[in-house]
């Protein structure tokens, strides 16, 4: 998944594309955090921690705009929409996880506000099989495409060759 991640990111920085990562933090008081976190007492992505930051073999670059959510959409109370209006984007692709939660609510919230909807095949997964499926299943179709990382880094400039990395 890293690997694939990080090529479409490279990808995208040659054509001249955003790179937008968006992690997940709470404060250690879970104040911050959703219902079940704070229900269960479930500290994870607590800020200041490892587990609140980028995936360290993710090919992060100081150019590259990174947000920070609480929820699983990336759109729930973030900049991410005035951003994506500011750049003028009308299509994104998707990367992470979980594709049954984080994912199937950014790509639905996406699609509410008009966007196209890429889900990188190679880039998306979940520990959850049956709910991914589900979700693939739903979405794919509907309200995004499910594409093979390779279709997208073709699709970026398909008059001009990428370099493979």
């Amino acid at each position: 998944m890293v690997s694939n991640a990080n090529k479409l990111a490279n990808a995208f920085r040659w054509s001249g594309l955003p790179v937008i990562w968006v992690r997940q933090e709470f404060r250690p008081d879970l104040s911050d955090a959703f219902l079940e976190m704070r229900d269960n007492d479930i500290k994870i992505a607590i800020e200041g921690t490892r587990g609140a930051q980028l995936h360290a073999d993710l090919d992060w670059n100081p150019n590259d705009v990174t947000i920070v959510k609480k929820r699983y959409s990336a759109f729930f109370k973030t900049e991410l929409e005035d951003l994506l209006e500011e750049l003028g984007v009308g299509e994104l692709v998707l990367c992470g996880i979980n594709t049954h939660a984080c994912i199937r609510m950014a790509a639905i919230d996406a699609y509410q506000r008009d966007l196209r909807v890429v889900l990188a095949e190679e880039c998306i997964d979940s520990y959850n099989e049956e709910h991914a499926r589900v979700s693939l299943d739903y979405m794919n179709g509907k309200i995004a495409k499910v594409a093979a990382v390779a279709e997208v880094i073709d699709a970026l400039r398909p008059s001009a060759t990428v370099p493979a990395e």
